[in-house]
Order: structure tokens, then sequence, then C-alpha cells
């Protein structure tokens, strides 16, 4: 089976000359399907980046992305919009909710720009909503909420489409260490049941530990993984 995500010699910069700032190096890395996958490193090592690259919202200085065997990379905005809308979900740190909506209706709001068939809203927004946890909050907008409840409702909308891929930036920042780890359980339920493969990003030792595959960015590079710690 094809790879999820393959990445073959990414490079990042920002900048030119004098102000040229480089943020990735030579990135080698393969998910496969129906993996959780996180990335950790210091602030500034480079998550994001490598997270939005992956996500077709910026593209690499060098280098290629392939999803699901195709390259990325030299798709116009439109060919990317697409890929988003078609096979992705995504977990942004400013969570990106619609003010005026409701905790049901910005969730049904990302089911009706992916696509999915208002005969499967009702289901699928209940069902996202109980996975994490927001049931009683259904009806309350995001003025209403806390900023814990905020991330959850931005999970439960990525979740909703079952995407191929997610990609979830630091989807526990904001939460308490019992709803950060409900949240990463739904995750690996997510991945068991063969629904999705998840890229996150994380700070949380805790929440490392849980998962089976992690990546440490360091010095612009992929350092290494959890599997070839020795202890």
């Amino acid at each position: 089976m094809e790879p999820v995500v393959r990445i073959e010699n990414i490079s990042k910069s920002f900048g030119s000359g004098n102000k040229k700032v480089d943020i990735l190096d030579q990135i080698n890395l393969t998910i496969e399907p129906h993996q959780l996958v996180a990335l950790r490193g210091r602030s500034g090592s480079g998550k994001t980046t490598l997270l939005n690259l992956i996500g077709a919202l910026d593209k690499p200085t060098d280098g290629e992305i392939y999803i699901e065997g195709n390259p990325i990379s030299k798709y116009n905005e439109k060919q990317c919009s697409e890929l988003r809308r078609q096979k992705m979900g995504f977990v942004f740190q400013s969570y990106g909710l619609v003010p005026l909506m409701t905790v049901e209706e910005n969730i049904e709001f990302g089911l009706r720009i992916a696509g999915v068939p208002r005969a499967e809203w009702a289901e699928k927004i209940k069902e996202s909503i109980e996975l994490v946890g927001l049931s009683k909050r259904a009806k309350h907008r995001p003025y209403e909420i806390s900023g814990g409840e905020q991330q959850r409702v931005a999970v439960a909308r990525a979740i909703a489409t079952k995407p191929a891929l997610l990609l979830a930036d630091e989807p526990t920042a904001e939460l308490d260490t019992k709803m950060a780890f409900h949240i990463i359980s739904a995750f690996q339920e997510l991945v068991k049941n063969k629904t999705t493969t998840i890229v996150m990003t994380t700070h949380d030792p805790g929440i490392l530990e849980i998962i089976e595959h992690v990546y440490t960015l360091e010095d612009r590079k992929i350092a290494k993984d959890k599997q070839e710690i020795i202890i």
C-alpha cells in the first residue's frame, strides 16, 4: 500500500540574501496508512512549518512531498484546495471557529465544505461531539465556552469528515491532563479502526510516551524517532 505521506529531501527557507532563514534541511520521512505520528522539538524547530508543507498550505524550497503517491509541490492553489477538501482535516492552534455559529453549526460547516452528503451530517456531528466530550455544549457559541472547549470543537470538526489524513498542531495544548489523554485516546481509536492517519505536533512528554511513532526535529533535520531510542 502506498504511504499516505512521503517526504523526500525537503528543505524550507524564508527570506533571501542576508535575511534568509533556513527552517528545514533535507528532511526525509515516510508515514504509512493508519499511523498516529507525533512531531516534537523546541519552539522554532520547524514542526508547524513541516505540518503546513504536508497540508499543502505552503510549498517547500527544495524537495518533494507525495500524498498517497501524488507529488504536490507543483500543485496550483486550486489543486491544493481540492486536495485539502477531499483528503485532509486540520486542527490549528488558532482553532479557526466561526464566532456566531454554535458548536454543532461549526462542525456542520466543516462537513459542508468537505462535500459530505447532507443526509450524513446529523450522525457525524453527534458522533464527533460525543467523542470530544462536548454534548452539553452543542448549542453554545465559541465565545460562550472556554479556550480548551474551543480546541475540542476544532478537533471534533476535523475528525467529523473522517479525513484520510488529519494534521493537528498542538491539539491538546489548552487541555487539562485528563482531557488531553481523552483526545489522544480518540485519535488512537480512529487509527486503530483504520479511519484515518494522523500527524500531530506536541510538547507534552506524557502524550509522547503513549504515541508509538515519534520524530524529533532538531537542527533543521529529523534527528531520531522513538523506536531508535535506547534506554
